[in-house]
């Protein structure tokens, strides 16, 4: 006789709670945007990839990389969201679209990886994932781009990105430490409704 079906609870879609999240991390992406930028060259140090490692981090894949996005949406729109108030076009045609088209990829990545582990998020693990989404993936789709764009040699541009690798594992230290206090103190929700499904069992 066959036992009875084993339910299991999975969940779908989208909640109003999880538009919430998109817009504050959104939100949060613009606000890293502006008050902190070194120029450098044509790409600047600036915070966003702390949000970038962040949303992903804490959201999951489909949330955060929602909320990545968001934020291009908005940018692409014309909102002056990114430093020296930018917006539009123009900065996806530049030397820093590749960086922003590779926030998108490191985003899922992150997030791919980061919600394996919910809702017990660890630090180390953590910081792994992040520095190979929010840095390896992000560098490896940005810094052809940006050879291409300025016309300059890939190797120079490698090299150049010496400038940014500090603070880029400062923020993903950073990003996993907050990620890690957040789960541990309130582990965040998964994203969608829940639906219970009945599944059969081997005998």
């Amino acid at each position: 006789m066959p036992e009875s079906p084993d339910p299991r609870v999975r969940h779908r879609g989208l909640t109003a709670r999880d538009a919430a999240l998109i817009g504050v991390f959104a939100a949060l992406i613009a606000v890293l945007s502006l008050p902190f930028s070194i120029p450098v060259g044509p790409v600047p140090i600036t915070l966003q990839t702390l949000g970038v490692m962040l949303a992903p981090s804490l959201l999951g894949a489909k949330r955060g990389t929602l909320a990545v996005l968001t934020f291009l949406a908005l940018v692409l729109a014309g909102l002056p969201l990114l430093p020296g108030g930018r917006g539009g076009v123009g900065p996806f045609l530049g030397p820093t679209g590749g960086y922003m088209l590779g926030w998108v990829v490191g985003a899922l990545v992150i997030g791919l990886l980061a919600q394996r582990m919910a809702p017990r998020y660890r630090f180390l693990p953590g910081f792994g994932i992040n520095i190979l989404g929010g840095i390896g993936v992000i560098y490896a789709v940005g810094v052809p781009w940006s050879a291409v764009a300025l016309g300059d040699e890939l190797l120079a541009s490698i090299i150049a990105t010496g400038a940014f690798l500090p603070g880029d594992l400062a923020k993903a230290l950073l990003a996993s430490a907050v990620a890690s206090a957040v789960f541990r103190a309130y582990p965040v929700p998964p994203p969608g409704r829940p639906v219970t499904t009945a599944e059969p069992t081997e005998n």
